[in-house]
């Protein structure tokens, strides 16, 4: 498996793919690790856990590099990424022991009864390469520290990265046949769908979510899937200070080049703050340096995948045939890599590939409406429900607004983030089950109830 830089389209190295017979070689030892590493104490496996958290913050720079060159990210966005990673094994792992440990719910009539959190046993996580330390953390950290098994099959398009992630993991102590790397492509994440693992957690597209849930049903094991969005925001008509509004969702947009399934995605705005607010956020986008991810100061790097470009482009043809007007500048792109010039656009609808679908790249549309009844309306029209944020001074009035919208997450005055501390699931097509959070945490394992007569 060749590996590309997508900043030039030049070659980086190559990568073993494994084949059926190699998976299974792995799925047996982790098989064969997997009890002696859930017998170790819960404390135990939680220190390694920081110890990964402590390695990461020490290589940051060197792993920043690997990400860079293989996805597009720029340098800076790509240590920021984990440094946000690192924040959230910091959460999961201080709140362990609270939501792992045994719970005694009850001591009366001469029965303690009580819920203890037994490993599912062997995880397969087929993981995304838009943010792969974040959705990645998400994931092996929580189920790790449960005791779990860990078949980590990173995205063909950030296997160094996995690689690197997998090495920093036995570095730090986590026994070598419990987490497992699979390398390759589609042709392995259908190998893996035909193993029998104790359950399934992917991120990325809703259709190949959909096709994963299909294949799994039946063995009747845990399937998470965190999949797109469309994510809506909408400017009410009492926001004062425009630019700082239009700074923070224009950021919301095309932070990672909009390659994130939270990006701000379709923004409605108050007729009566409309123009103020397109010329700000239009301003903002503008100002915004395209270039190779390792020239300072770069906001815009590539596309991590050739093909999107192409499909933004028809979206963007798509939108200037019905009567969409490109009011941002169009930027000068590098000679080779896979670059898209951001586009903001204006007189869009809901007749639009660019308000429906998810974009997944440097592509926004903004929607006058003349009321808080139509931008529900509008926000509410999608199959997805990951995110949705609303801007108003008032949050008695945000929240009025976000309760009708069919969410998993709601901000009120900012857009595009995720924690450790709070849920992280989607509705609809977003998918289905959660991570982080003391459920995401809870997610890796089987409750089992204990009635213990004296």
């Amino acid at each position: 498996m060749k590996t590309i830089n997508p900043a030039t389209g030049q070659y980086i190295n190559d990568l073993q793919e494994d084949t059926r017979e190699t998976l299974a070689e792995k799925f047996a030892l982790i098989q064969a690790a997997q009890a002696s590493w859930s017998a170790n104490s819960l404390t135990y496996r939680v220190a390694i856990l920081v110890k990964f958290m402590q390695l990461l913050d020490e290589k940051v720079t060197y792993l920043s590099t690997i990400l860079s060159e293989e996805t597009g990210k720029p340098l800076q966005q790509a240590q920021n990424e984990i440094r946000g990673a690192i924040s959230r094994i910091k959460w999961l792992t201080e709140h362990a022991e609270e939501y792992f440990s045994d719970e005694v719910m009850s001591n009366s009539g001469g029965v303690q009864e009580v819920i203890s959190y037994d490993p599912l046993g062997i995880i397969c996580n087929i993981s995304a390469w838009n943010y792969p330390y974040l959705v990645g953390v998400n994931v092996f950290v929580p189920a790790l520290i449960a005791g779990n098994g860990v078949m980590y099959k990173p995205s063909e398009f950030a296997t160094n990265t996995g690689i690197a992630i997998s090495d920093l993991l036995l570095s730090a102590g986590v026994p070598p046949d419990v987490f497992q790397l699979a390398v390759g492509g589609s042709t392995v994440g259908q190998s893996l769908l035909e193993m029998e693992f104790d359950g399934y957690y992917f991120t990325g597209s809703y259709k190949t979510g959909q096709y994963i849930y299909e294949k799994v049903a039946p063995k009747l094991v845990p399937c998470q899937l965190e999949l797109g969005g469309k994510d809506p925001v909408y400017i009410t008509e009492d926001i004062v200070d425009i630019e700082k509004v239009a700074a923070d969702t224009a950021e919301g947009a095309f932070y990672n080049n909009g390659q994130s399934c939270c990006s701000v995605e379709r923004i409605y705005v108050h007729e009566k703050v409309y123009e103020q607010y397109v010329a700000a956020f239009t301003q903002q986008v503008n100002n915004w340096k395209l270039d190779l991810p390792t020239e300072p100061d770069v906001f815009f790097g590539p596309l991590t995948r050739k093909d999107q470009v192409s499909f933004l482009e028809k979206q963007l043809t798509d939108a200037l045939n019905k009567g969409a007007k490109l009011v941002s500048e169009k930027k000068e792109l590098p000679d080779s890599g896979y670059y898209f010039s951001p586009a903001v656009l204006t007189h869009v609808n809901h007749e639009m590939e660019v308000m429906k679908e998810e974009s997944f790249g440097p592509i926004i549309g903004i929607m006058k409406v003349s009321s808080d009844k139509e931008a529900i309306e509008l926000m509410q029209d999608t199959p997805y429900g990951l995110t949705a944020s609303v801007y108003t001074a008032k949050e008695a009035h945000a929240k009025s607004i976000l309760r009708e919208i069919k969410t998993g997450t709601a901000y009120w005055n900012c857009c595009d983030r995720v924690v450790g501390a709070l849920p992280w699931s989607g509705r609809n097509h977003s998918g289905i089950g959660v991570t982080l959070s003391h459920q995401g945490l809870r997610a890796f394992t089987h409750p089992r109830a204990w009635h213990l007569k004296k």
